[in-house]
């Protein structure tokens, strides 16, 4: 496969877009190589604008879970399109959704819809600190809440040190109010509880990691952290912006009997279009304007078109609940082939899944947090990447994302993709 035409499209973004790119995963940094320009996609395929076709195991980073140009929901953003695009007033399709969301999620009463995954958890943040009147934060390493201040920081040198900004542009003074606890550490969150009695005010987390490749919760994780934030009168908020409607109905709070106190979405629930949201129980949401003291506003929130789409894909998924069971048979039965290929091939891996979450990571040692996820072979992925991708294969360039299936991925397509894994394993 030749990429001639993607190379001469990056080097013209370059000049006009930082980087080339508008979100920075995007531009190859981690892999190396110029990133490749999508021109179409149908179903399970990618097309470039140099004419491959590729298998698609990103599909938008989740939202794809029915796949590419996905009929319902193209034909109901057309329709929707017709009768205007936005208006920034109130309309019925919003009530629809949102009524359709709550019947849908476990523990919330009421949602407001943003515009992106960032939107919704720094929403969810401030929603609680002015709920609960307190101050600080408990988030996990590893684990990405969009782009917001609060959640651009590193660990300090000790599990109950405060954080530090690892991006310019975020202030000490916000650094301070963050601190940093390890995923699937219980002790880690104890000792910052502990430490910082009466001041947090809530803990975020993706209840299933997505962004130091897929990592599950272990057995217990979130029920203890679901006592621990009760005992100590703190908010628990799931992010599942990856997570929701795609590993069930009803999410991970469905899938593993544990209720949060707000949630926040996207992905899957805008149908692809740009959608955040975050929902709770009544009475944490009735704290927000223009009924309560803590102001949110979006002009573009709710939108007709991302509201039709969003509506489109969530009736398709309720309507059709045996897509959960379908897509876990086909990623189990891509795990499994993965796993005897690389056997046969003695590549040290470790490959972590849940539903139609899956990523592969280079090591033999387990890959429970973000530090044991740094300990994988990156030199091994970038290769495994570029070999894929001259292949047909498309996965996230990053070692640290997982991959996400669509329902329209064919068993022929699975067998493709072991068998070209099993070409590219004796490079490995």
């Amino acid at each position: 496969m030749t990429y001639q035409r993607s190379s001469a499209l990056f080097k013209a973004a370059q000049q006009v877009i930082p980087g080339g790119v508008n979100s920075p995963v995007r531009a190859f940094k981690a892999v190396g190589g110029d990133p490749i320009f999508v021109k179409e996609a149908k179903g399970a395929y990618l097309y470039d604008e140099d004419g491959n076709r590729l298998i698609d195991y990103i599909n938008s980073w989740g939202p794809m879970i029915l796949g590419h140009a996905y009929p319902p929901v193209v034909n109901a953003v057309i329709e929707k399109a017709k009768q205007g695009t936005s208006f920034g007033m109130p309309t019925q399709i919003e009530t629809e959704i949102a009524e359709l969301a709550v019947s849908l999620v476990p523990g919330i009463d009421k949602i407001r819809f943003v515009n992106s995954g960032t939107e919704a958890c720094m929403s969810a943040v401030r929603l609680a600190r002015g709920f609960t009147g307190k101050d600080k934060i408990i988030k996990f390493a590893g684990c990405y809440h969009g782009h917001s201040d609060s959640f651009l920081i590193q660990a300090g040198s000790g599990a109950v040190t405060f954080g530090m900004p690892n991006s310019p542009g975020v202030t000490v003074g916000t650094a301070k109010d963050t601190l940093l606890a390890t995923y699937n550490d219980l002790e880690s969150v104890e000792k910052l509880m502990q430490a910082n009695k009466g001041e947090i005010a809530c803990l975020i987390i993706e209840p299933v990691a997505g962004n130091m490749g897929c990592i599950p919760p272990a057995e217990g994780f979130l029920q203890e952290l679901r006592a621990l934030c009760d005992e100590n009168e703190i908010l628990l908020i799931f992010d599942e912006v990856m997570t929701g409607f795609r590993l069930a109905l009803g999410g991970v709070q469905e899938l593993y009997g544990v209720t949060a106190d707000l949630v926040t979405f996207g992905k899957v629930i805008g149908g692809g279009l740009p959608v955040g949201a975050f929902a709770a129980r009544k009475e944490i949401m009735d704290y927000l304007a223009p009924i309560g003291p803590v102001y949110q506003a979006g002009t573009l929130s709710g939108n007709p078109l991302a509201m039709a789409a969003g509506l489109a894909m969530l009736t398709s998924l309720k309507n059709s609940p045996e897509v959960f069971t379908s897509l876990n048979k086909k990623s189990k039965y891509l795990e499994e082939g993965i796993t005897k290929v690389f056997y046969k091939r003695k590549v040290p891996h470790h490959i972590n899944r849940i539903g139609s979450m899956i990523s592969v990571h280079f090591t033999d040692d387990p890959v429970t947090d973000f530090a044991s996820a740094a300990k994988g072979n990156n030199k091994t992925f970038n290769t495994f990447f570029h070999q894929l991708l001259k292949n047909g294969i498309y996965i996230a360039p990053s070692a640290f994302e997982s991959w996400f299936l669509t329902d329209a991925l064919t068993y022929q397509d699975l067998d493709t993709t072991i068998a070209v894994i099993d070409k590219v394993a004796t490079e490995l």
